[in-house]
C-alpha cells in the first residue's frame, strides 16, 4: 500500500477510479497513493470509505468531507505538507472517533496532534517530523497497540505508562539519553531504539520483550538484558561494548547482531541453542581459538556467522580448516568475510 513519489503508474496525476477504490461497489477502500496531489476538490470521496489513503501527495489541508466519514477506520497521511495548523481540524471531527489507526508519518509537525477523541486507536504514527516531545501522548487512548516516533527530536521518555496494551514502540533517531518510564508497558514485544544517545540498558523490568534494537548507541556494556527470557532477537551493532556478557539467560535468542563494537572473543553464548545468526563483523576478534566450544549449543540451528572486518580473517590462509563441526548441512552455516576456509 505504501509507495513512494515517483512510483505510481499514475504518472499524470489523474485518477482512475477503478484502480483507486478498492471494495467492489461499496467503495470501501480509496487509495490515493502518489498523484501529487495538492487538493481533493476533484476527488469523489464515498461516505462508506473504512480506509482512506492519501500517501505521498502534497496536501497541506483537510479536505472537510473526511470528517464526514463515519466508518473510517484507517486513516493515512503520510509523506505531505501538513503541519500543526494543517492536521488541527482532525482532532475535532467527532464523527470519525471510531478510528483506528492514524498515519500522520513525514510531514512537518511539530508537536504530538491532539487524539483525545480516537478512543479505538491502535495504531498512531507520527514518525518523520519535528517533534521535540511526547507531550500529548497522555491524551492517546490506552488501547493503543503500535505507537512510531521515530526520526524526531525527541529527548525524554515520557507520557507512556497509560499504554499498557502497547506491543511495538518505535523510538528510533532520536535524542534519548536515558531508558525511563516503561515499567508499565508489560505487554511490549517490540521495542526499536535505534540511532540515540543511550549509554546504558533498562529496561525497567520487562520481560516480554522479543525484539530489541539498540544499534548506534553509546552503549559500553551488554548487561541489561537477562530477565528478557523471551527475546529472540537482540540488535547492538555500532556501539562500544567490548565484552560479550549477560546472554546466557536468553535461551530463544534466534538472532545477535554485535557487529561494529570493540569485542576481542567469543563469549557466554555457549546455551543459545536457538542461535541462527550471529554478527560479529568489525570487531577486534584476533583469534578463533574456542569457538567450537561459543557455538556449541547452536550448531543443530545456526546458520550464519558473520566475521568480516575483524584481524582474525587476515590471519587464515585458504588452506586452514575452521574448528566447528556443525549440523550435516554444513553448507547451510556461512562463515562471511572467511569464504576461503572450510569447515569439518
Amino acid at each position: 500500500m505504501e509507495q513512494s513519489v515517483g512510483e505510481s503508474d499514475n504518472d499524470n496525476g489523474n485518477i482512475d477510479d477503478e484502480t483507486a477504490v478498492e471494495g467492489g461497489s461499496l467503495g470501501r477502500c480509496l487509495d490515493l497513493t502518489s498523484f501529487q496531489l495538492h487538493d481533493l476538490s476533484e476527488v469523489d470521496i464515498p461516505e462508506g470509505l473504512v480506509e482512506l489513503d492519501l500517501t505521498a501527495n502534497r496536501l497541506s489541508k483537510l479536505d472537510h468531507r473526511i470528517g464526514l466519514l463515519t466508518q473510517l477506520k484507517k486513516l493515512s497521511l503520510r509523506q505531505n505538507l501538513f503541519d500543526d495548523e494543517g492536521i488541527e481540524p482532525l482532532c475535532g471531527w467527532s464523527t470519525i472517533s471510531g478510528l483506528q489507526e492514524l498515519v500522520l508519518r513525514d510531514n512537518k509537525l511539530s508537536k504530538i496532534p491532539d487524539a483525545t477523541i480516537f478512543k479505538d486507536l491502535l495504531v498512531f504514527d507520527v514518525s518523520f517530523n519535528e517533534i521535540s516531545s511526547l507531550n500529548g501522548l497522555s491524551k492517546v487512548s490506552n488501547t493503543l497497540k503500535e505507537l512510531y516516533v521515530s526520526k524526531n527530536e525527541v529527548t525524554k521518555m515520557e507520557e507512556l505508562e497509560h499504554l499498557q496494551a502497547l506491543q511495538i514502540l518505535e523510538l528510533g533517531s532520536n535524542r534519548f539519553r536515558v531508558m525511563e518510564n516503561l515499567e508499565t508497558l508489560k505487554n511490549l514485544v517490540e521495542l526499536w531504539l535505534g540511532r540515540n544517545r543511550i549509554r546504558a540498558v533498562n529496561l525497567c523490568g520487562l520481560k516480554c520483550i522479543r525484539k530489541i534494537s539498540l544499534q548506534s548507541n553509546r552503549l559500553t556494556s551488554m548487561l541489561g538484558f537477562q530477565e528478557c527470557v523471551g527475546l529472540e532477537e537482540l540488535y547492538l551493532s555500532h556501539n562500544g561494548i567490548a565484552k560479550m556478557e549477560g546472554l546466557s539467560t536468553l535461551e530463544n535468542l534466534r538472532v545477535l547482531d554485535v557487529s561494529s563494537n570493540k569485542l576481542t572473543a567469543i563469549n557466554d553464548i555457549e546455551k543459545l541453542t536457538r542461535l541462527e545468526d550471529l554478527w560479529l563483523n568489525d570487531n577486534q576478534i584476533t583469534s578463533l581459538e574456542g569457538i567450537d566450544v561459543a557455538v556449541a549449543g547452536s550448531k543443530e540451528k545456526l546458520t550464519t556467522i558473520y566475521l568480516e572486518h575483524n584481524p582474525c580473517g587476515k590471519a587464515i590462509t585458504g588452506e586452514e580448516v575452521l574448528p566447528v563441526k556443525l549440523h550435516d548441512n554444513v553448507s547451510r552455516c556461512l562463515y562471511k568475510g572467511l569464504t576461503s576456509t572450510r569447515l569439518v
